[in-house]
């Protein structure tokens, strides 16, 4: 938990400036495929992610130190061989989660986020999930267990296969010649997230394409199929936590309502986008029919509230990398109450993005959580303690956030939609 959270402190300011020079050489080249709004919502839902990661707000189910010690059947040195075999047991482990996650119901909750993006750039590949309470990749890993990869291997290994997915999430890179016969490009990957009927549901590699051209979920990318973006069922907001759940609570919702009971149970385990078929007919939900004509979801958002939702996040950045340069030093419990502030802030700012009227209400409530924090220690979980002076800046900030929520919450003018 520390040392990802020391891992973090280099990667995230790391992705952020990535992310920046995606938007300005769009500009400079002008095809600029970041928009404001949807990049703080995607770096929003990253820090949600790692936040949840880092304090460890999961359920492993087999633990992949068990299956090592229960299937090994070789006891290999470690060398660069091993640290191989380890990459690319992570990468045929990745394919298949991956796969699973798109073809059945009660598992695309937790990758649904990951495609909410109606753009495709660099911030969307941190849209990640905090909905993969229980997780059940180590049962994937069983061939890297009984190869004798050791538990330490693997953990030094799956960060740099996550962050190396990082990359090919970009508009600004074309094909790859003989690269595309290997591994996953940044067209394979445009493929993937692309709602098109002709690329839906396709190129689920995670590091290398082999796997589906060898299992049959392969799709080339063709010049005369633009690939559209998005989730056919549009989520319709830039707040990660909501996006994080609404498939289960479609899910919960149409079983209660299904009147048969065999409808109940099976609605969880059949193909993405199965409902019972008298719960569709009374309950219809919003679905794309034409991928090239549609409305993209983007509220109007004055410069100024762009402005100081982009400020919101650059200062919600800065406290996360104190909670998680000081994670031994804050201790359980308050690392969790920390978190809770993190994930109010986030639901804060981006019901204001959504110009949700009631949103004014959700930053009062962040201001009164920090304050009670506060006024109860004498400081923020130590943090003037490390740099004084620093207290009184963030009460500065938590006083200005509300009173600037309430402003453009009540503001007269008309919520218009941008083209």
């Amino acid at each position: 938990m520390e040392t990802y959270g020391k891992i973090l402190l280099i990667a995230m300011p790391a992705f952020l400036l990535l992310v920046l020079f995606e938007k300005f050489w769009g500009m400079w080249k002008g095809k600029d495929t970041v928009p404001v709004n949807d990049m703080i919502s995607s770096l929003s839902s990253g820090i949600t992610n790692v936040t949840k990661d880092v304090l460890g707000l999961s359920i492993v189910v087999i633990s992949y130190e068990w299956l090592y010690s229960n299937f090994a059947l070789f006891n290999i040195q470690t060398s660069w061989i091993v640290y191989v075999i380890a990459f690319m047991a992570l990468d045929f482990a990745g394919y298949w989660t991956h796969r699973i996650a798109h073809e059945y119901n009660i598992f695309w909750n937790n990758h649904i986020i990951h495609h909410s993006s109606e753009e495709f750039n660099l911030a969307c590949a941190l849209r990640q999930s905090i909905s993969s309470i229980v997780k059940i990749f180590a049962v994937f890993l069983i061939p890297a267990a009984i190869f004798g990869v050791p538990p330490q291997v693997i953990a030094i290994v799956a960060p740099l296969h996550l962050f190396a997915q990082f990359w090919y999430h970009t508009r600004h890179i074309g094909k790859m010649g003989f690269l595309e016969k290997i591994i996953v490009t940044p067209s394979h990957h445009r493929v993937h997230h692309a709602i098109n009927p002709e690329y839906l549901d396709k190129n689920y590699g995670q590091i290398f394409i082999f796997w589906d051209k060898w299992f049959g979920t392969y799709q080339e990318e063709q010049d005369d199929i633009p690939a559209v973006y998005g989730v056919t069922r549009p989520v319709k907001t830039w707040n990660p936590i909501k996006i994080n759940f609404m498939h289960l609570w479609l899910l919960m919702k149409d079983a209660w309502r299904a009147k048969k009971w065999s409808d109940k149970f099976k609605i969880w385990f059949m193909p993405l986008g199965w409902r019972p078929a008298d719960v569709a007919a009374k309950y219809p939900v919003e679905k794309i029919q034409d991928v090239y004509h549609f409305d993209k979801y983007n509220p109007f958002l004055p410069k100024g509230m762009l402005i100081w939702s982009f400020g919101q996040l650059i200062v919600l950045l800065l406290l996360i990398s104190y909670l998680f340069g000081n994670i031994a030093t804050i201790g359980a419990p308050d690392i969790f109450y920390y978190g809770g502030f993190v994930f109010l802030t986030i639901y804060a700012y981006t019901e204001l993005m959504d110009r949700n009227p009631n949103a004014w209400a959700w930053e009062l409530l962040k201001a009164a959580y920090a304050f009670y924090f506060i006024f109860t220690r004498g400081d923020w979980f130590g943090l003037n303690a490390s740099f004084p002076g620093a207290l009184q800046i963030l009460i500065i900030y938590l006083a200005l956030s509300a009173a600037l929520a309430i402003w453009f919450s009540f503001r007269k003018n008309e919520v218009q939609f941008a083209n």
